[in-house]
């Protein structure tokens, strides 16, 4: 166990985490608890993290490739026809002087070839002989151009995506070992919570119950319809009872509301009643702040995750980027994030003490951010304009003009907004 984590049992709550620190902090046990190695074959690996290193298991090309339609010739011209190849065939050699086989595009070049003449820039005899120059630049692949047997193309802690799927196939793998997806649940907290029709009457309806898992599944999760529950009743045997199912199946379990002291916020006596440790209670960001995760080991040894939610749709959204993001960047074995940086085009306020996390849109002409409007901690009108979240840190302000950080807010597999 970590000796800087807190008892969940532990009254006395520590002072706020920087963010910095609490990602670095998440990152760390979440990369002490990668999650288990696996194979699957290419069409299932979309989303998964390379576990082991991407090689090749033989030359690209693997054998001397046509890049044109033309004629494969060998010594000077004109030639005589003596054959053809096709792709997907392996041809007999070009033995005399003066002959040449038509060959396609991806066919494999004759040994004793000594140049292939484009089909566009050849001629024909009356007699039928083969006419042209063949370019001085070869018009052909040579093995091993592309990658050498064995050569290491992408490293572990890679994303597979549909290119490195692509790569993965022309190499001769079927199947990639790869870490296991994480498994995400989600319990929403809160009595006055409405989960149909329109608010009223002193409840709101809940925005983070149909939202959440989409963020979650972008990150890389499996989230199941079953494993969204809520709302849940505000009592302490509820919270406590929905924490233990959720936590039998799931990597991490993802609560909203609840991490404050109030008369009905029961997350963290109900952490304390698993015996969860604290891996970081609270974080000097705005909006945001009172943010936290926990590490629980089961019966079974397995180590899982409860990240603590604020129940303002906006800070929950901080708090997801800022402590889910990298917990499961480690789960997956993957490098800690790096932040892109945007220009500001305009100020955006500092937080004293705290760093800001502000909703900013980039300009795709000119490259810059601009803040949005709309963006208390309750609202998700400026969030859906946002692209991301611009970082300005404790004890300053964004000027127009400044170079920041952004966390990117989590996009489908592939899609990249910075």
């Amino acid at each position: 166990m970590r000796t800087d984590m807190a008892s969940a049992a532990d009254p006395v709550a520590p002072p706020p985490a920087g963010w910095q620190e609490a990602r670095s902090r998440v990152y760390a046990v979440g990369l002490a608890a990668a999650l288990p190695i696996v194979e699957r074959p290419l069409a299932e690996a979309d989303g998964h993290t390379l576990a082991e290193p991407l090689t090749t298991r033989t030359d690209l090309p693997a054998f001397p490739t046509s890049s044109v339609d033309g004629w494969a010739v060998r010594g000077a011209g004109p030639w005589r026809i003596v054959g053809r190849v096709l792709a997907g065939s392996a041809p007999a050699p070009l033995t005399e002087d003066g002959t040449t086989v038509e060959i396609a595009t991806g066919a494999m070049v004759p040994e004793g070839t000594s140049g292939v003449l484009r089909v566009e820039e050849s001629t024909r005899t009356p007699d039928g002989l083969v006419e042209g120059a063949p370019r001085a630049t070869p018009d052909w692949r040579q093995p091993g151009e592309e990658a050498s047997a064995g050569e290491e193309l992408l490293p572990a802690g890679a994303p597979v995506d549909p290119a490195m799927i692509g790569l993965a196939a022309s190499c001769g793998h079927d199947t990639l070992r790869v870490r296991r997806q994480p498994r995400a649940a989600l319990l929403v907290f809160g009595d006055e919570l409405l989960t149909a029709g329109p608010p009223g009457a002193g409840r709101v309806r809940d925005a983070l119950g149909p939202a959440l898992p989409a963020w979650l599944r972008r990150y890389g999760c499996q989230v199941r319809p079953t494993d969204v529950v809520g709302p849940v009743a505000d009592t302490l045997p509820a919270h406590v009872a929905a924490l233990r199912t959720a936590l039998a199946g799931a990597d991490l379990v993802c609560t909203t509301g609840g991490t404050m002291h109030g008369p009905v916020d029961h997350l963290h006596p109900a952490l304390a009643a698993l015996g969860a440790d604290y891996v970081v209670n609270t974080v000097a960001v705005r909006p945001g702040f009172p943010m936290l995760l926990a590490r629980l080991v089961g019966t079974d040894n397995r180590v899982r995750f409860v990240a603590g939610l604020p129940g303002n749709p906006q800070s929950a959204i901080v708090a997801l980027v800022s402590l889910v993001a990298p917990l499961l960047a480690g789960l997956a074995g993957r490098a800690m994030p790096v932040l892109p940086h945007t220009t500001l085009a305009e100020p955006i306020a500092g937080r004293g003490d705290y760093t800001h996390l502000a909703l900013v849109r980039r300009d795709p002409v000119t490259g810059t951010a601009r803040p949005v409007r709309h963006v208390g901690s309750a609202m998700l009108r400026g969030l859906s304009l946002a692209d991301g979240f611009a970082v300005i840190r404790p004890g300053t302000t964004g000027r127009a003009g400044d170079q920041v950080p952004v966390v990117p807010l989590p996009l489908l597999p592939g899609e990249r907004a910075w």
